[in-house]
């Protein structure tokens, strides 16, 4: 799997261990910034990352910085993108399973180095689930395209 990843300077210590994580788990980490801990404006870098994704260029994203909400909005701004916060393992779980979410938001000065890997590497793993799901982010995507 191809995976886009960026982050903020709040999350760049995150992003470098995910980036050394996704090659250890077999897939391609593509790194669209920031390059260190300076400050920078968030998002440019996630909606690189949703675009990534949305256009194939990449099969998944994940953005990062501080909480990981301002992140998951900028990336959830770009159409096609499904990013969801995921701070633990429950709702990494779910935002696959019943949301098909293609972007994967995570908090650095929330979560830890193990905790991190763990809902990484669960996130990647878990089908979407469709179905009943399905109809949803149909829905979902309806909003987003102004039919609904």
């Amino acid at each position: 799997m191809r995976i886009a990843i960026g982050s903020d300077h709040a999350g760049y210590d995150l992003k470098c261990h995910l980036i050394e994580t996704i090659g250890r788990l077999g897939h391609e980490a593509v790194d669209l910034g920031t390059e260190s801990t300076e400050s920078v404006d968030y998002p440019p870098i996630c909606a690189a990352v949703a675009r990534a994704v949305v256009s194939g260029d990449a099969d998944r994203g994940i953005v990062m910085g501080g909480s990981g909400q301002g992140e998951q909005i900028a990336a959830n701004k770009v159409r096609g993108a499904r990013a969801a916060l995921c701070n633990d393992l429950y709702t990494a779980r779910m935002s696959r399973e019943h949301n098909d979410a293609n972007v994967l938001a995570i908090g650095g000065r929330i979560v830890g180095i193990g905790l991190a890997d763990e809902i990484l590497e669960l996130w990647l793993d878990t089908p979407f689930e469709g179905g009943r799901h399905q109809r949803r982010v149909d829905l979902i995507t309806a909003i987003e395209d102004g039919s609904a």
